[in-house]
């Protein structure tokens, strides 16, 4: 079977709102309403027409593609510079500390206090696999694979890039942290409150959210447990995030907890050993591993392949990623060690 990663196209609208269905609420990024989904694909489609190498407000689909079959079983999302449509909302989990003389006593109070400090940032997100598809490493391909359409354009993404990871829901649906913190002042349920945000921006948190901190020893045990804590279906994206060089500082998601994880872009692991080269052969048996990608824009792809660098800039792979990828000796080819 021959996968690999592409621009996402108007066309594939019907792929995109039926994974949407399967996420179970919680994913901004790809909400189940085709309206919604139709804007994101006309405003990739934008961002990719755009030829011109800086940085703006972009937001870049991609899809994991059958490409015996065309089926679509996957999909994630670049972000080059959040919070400029709208403020870019987290929650900063900080502490307090206290000391009285007369007690002797020193008291360490954990806050959570409302900041738009990400603001400017680029950011990876929206990246969901078909449930049938979760073997393989075709999550690990749709992952790396958006870093090596970063260093392919660098320069149309920030200095530092983040990555927003969907927090505990229930199997209702609902968020502890929601109910405990902006819940109380919104009278609208999660699920509610998510799909609003999906649908219409965060806009009404700056309207209506209290601007004090919120003190975490107040927050019942269900809400205070889950803060920074990501879902249980999404702890393998984190360790996979860990080790491309993000870090936990303490920012979490204002509407289900989660955290957000930071990364300067030039150290981010798939960034950083990227190499490009100039496609000598295609018919390798054997070589390391890699991910392979090639293309510009709305003719970026990506997928699994073997490859070997000669050390003078030239690169061979093996033929079914050269009839993947759909290209000829003399191409640009770059690649990640897998």
């Amino acid at each position: 079977m021959s996968m690999r990663l592409r621009a996402a196209r108007l066309s594939d609208l019907e792929h995109l709102y039926e994974m949407a269905k399967l996420t179970g609420g919680g994913f901004t990024n790809l909400p189940a309403d085709r309206k919604a989904l139709s804007g994101k694909l006309e405003r990739a489609a934008e961002a990719f027409a755009n030829t011109q190498d800086a940085l703006a407000d972009e937001q870049f689909v991609l899809v994991l593609e059958n490409r015996e079959t065309g089926a679509v079983r996957g999909t994630c999302q670049l972000m080059s510079q959040v919070g400029q449509q709208w403020p870019f909302y987290s929650y900063r989990l900080n502490t307090l500390t206290q000391y009285s003389r007369e007690l002797d006593r020193t008291v360490r109070a954990e806050m959570l206090s409302l900041v738009t400090d990400l603001e400017g940032m680029s950011e990876v997100g929206g990246l969901f696999l078909h449930p049938n598809e979760r073997a393989g490493g075709l999550g690990l391909l749709l992952a790396r694979s958006r870093y090596l359409f970063v260093a392919m354009h660098r320069s149309r993404f920030a200095d530092k890039i983040i990555a927003e990871l969907r927090g505990i829901i229930d199997e209702r649906g609902d968020s502890p942290f929601w109910d405990n913190v902006a819940g109380r002042f919104f009278g609208m349920g999660f699920q509610e409150a998510d799909y609003f945000n999906a649908i219409n921006g965060n806009q009404f948190i700056a309207d209506l959210m209290p601007k004090h901190p919120v003190y975490v020893a107040m927050l019942d045990e269900n809400a205070r447990k889950v803060i920074g804590t990501p879902h249980p279906t999404g702890r393998a994206a984190m360790r996979m995030l860990e080790n491309e060089g993000f870090r936990y500082d303490g920012y979490v998601d204002i509407f289900d907890g989660g955290p957000t994880m930071v990364a300067i872009t030039d150290q981010v692991a798939s960034v950083r050993d990227s190499v490009s080269a100039t496609l000598t052969g295609m018919d390798i048996e054997e070589g390391e591993r890699a991910i392979l990608a090639t293309g510009r824009l709305e003719t970026f792809r990506a997928c699994y392949g073997a490859r070997s660098l000669d050390g003078d800039g030239g690169i061979a792979i093996d033929s079914l990623a050269a009839d993947t990828l759909d290209v000829a000796p003399g191409d640009t080819i770059w690649s990640v060690a897998r």
